[in-house]
């Protein structure tokens, strides 16, 4: 077998981070996605590089803990792909700044598969242009409980592989957060917020996903992570007090992501060792129909293309991974209540994403 470098790991262990970074699909703005999709959770122990660490110790099993951050602010509201400017200028549009927070864990049973868990949690503001009817919610989100396993026993020497795995949802998350709203004629009721800034949608659900990444040439390596989260209930029974026939209660949708893209080590001293950067693309988002089960309620189908550079830094039993996806294109699309009332509902996305992690290996 052949003797690694670190040089030739890293492009590797780069494109693990890229795809095992924790991969909630919280799209960007009112199309948002409230529930984690853990491919692999973390930095996975079966990388090239760690294994090599944990054969050095002796050992057979490792955990790895990955703390996650997310951050965008969401006030570009899209009928389809058209921007409704109109809104803005009538200073009439709403804004959603939301921070996601992900607690991850990995365990690993066996050079190939591990036991996956996410626990996240979300703080979030919504208000109308002109800091009118501010709202503020947060709570803890659904918990997953998976596994995972790798197609080929890591470390391989083509410096590739695949990785399958498989979640439980569990409804644990806050769906029904209220708050009080103003009408219009000055009387007060309590409601549930918007589901947008919901922690999340407190049913049961399950996901299953793939990942992939093989070192190419020059030392950057291709990755690829598919997910899908699938909720088989119709709705959440949360009210939302909403008007139009078939929308006065929540959707439970499903979610997706994909990415994929490159990979590459920057070469020089001791300083910038274990430094690679990453390019690629990513869509996520929410279907107009559940590919279980009905889909009924009020949703905002739709999702979100955008660009994704990163940076990622390991060293030792840690890894920093740092990204920044920027929308390209954003689209609202009509929901099935949509088309049953003949309308056509719109949505607020973000320009871009802040996103960082911190995993450390036991």
């Amino acid at each position: 077998m052949k003797t690694l470098t670190y040089s030739a790991m890293l492009p590797a262990l780069a494109a693990l981070a890229l795809t095992c970074t924790p991969t909630a699909v919280y799209a960007q703005g009112c199309v948002a996605a409230h529930s984690p999709q853990p491919v692999i959770a973390g930095l996975d122990p079966t990388s090239e590089y760690s294994s090599r660490s944990f054969s050095a110790g002796g050992l057979l099993h490792g955990l790895t803990v990955t703390t996650s951050f997310r951050t965008y602010s969401s006030f570009r509201h899209y009928i389809g792909t058209v921007y409704q400017v109109q809104r803005a200028i009538k200073q009439n549009a709403l804004l959603n700044h939301v921070d996601l927070y992900d607690v991850d864990l990995n365990y690993r049973l066996t050079p190939r598969v591990s036991l996956i868990a996410t626990v996240p949690g979300l703080t979030a503001t919504r208000r109308q242009q002109g800091n009118v009817n501010v709202y503020r919610s947060g709570g803890i989100g659904d918990v997953t409980l998976g596994v995972e396993s790798w197609v080929w026993r890591p470390p391989t020497e083509s410096h590739g592989n695949v990785a399958f795995s498989a979640a439980l949802k569990l409804p644990t998350g806050i769906n029904d957060a209220k708050g009080t709203k103003i009408a219009s004629n000055g009387t007060r009721q309590i409601q549930p917020f918007d589901e947008s800034i919901q922690p999340g949608d407190g049913t049961w659900g399950f996901s299953l996903a793939t990942q992939a990444y093989r070192e190419l040439v020059w030392n950057t390596t291709g990755y690829f992570t598919g997910s899908w989260m699938f909720s088989p209930q119709n709705t959440t029974g949360v009210k939302t007090f909403r008007s139009a026939p078939g929308e006065d209660v929540n959707s439970a949708a499903d979610e997706y992501l994909w990415r994929g893209g490159f990979s590459h080590p920057i070469p020089g001293n001791r300083y910038t060792r274990g430094l690679a950067l990453s390019f690629g693309g990513r869509m996520e988002g929410i279907p107009v129909r559940d590919a279980f089960g009905k889909s009924d309620g009020f949703r905002r189908p739709g999702y979100v293309i955008s660009i994704e550079p990163g940076l990622m830094y390991a060293r030792g039993r840690y890894m920093v991974n740092v990204s920044g996806p920027w929308a390209m294109e954003r689209n609202r699309k009509t929901s099935v209540t949509d088309y049953r009332n003949h309308t056509h509902g719109d949505a607020a996305f973000s320009d871009y994403t802040v996103m960082a992690s911190l995993s450390r290996s036991f």
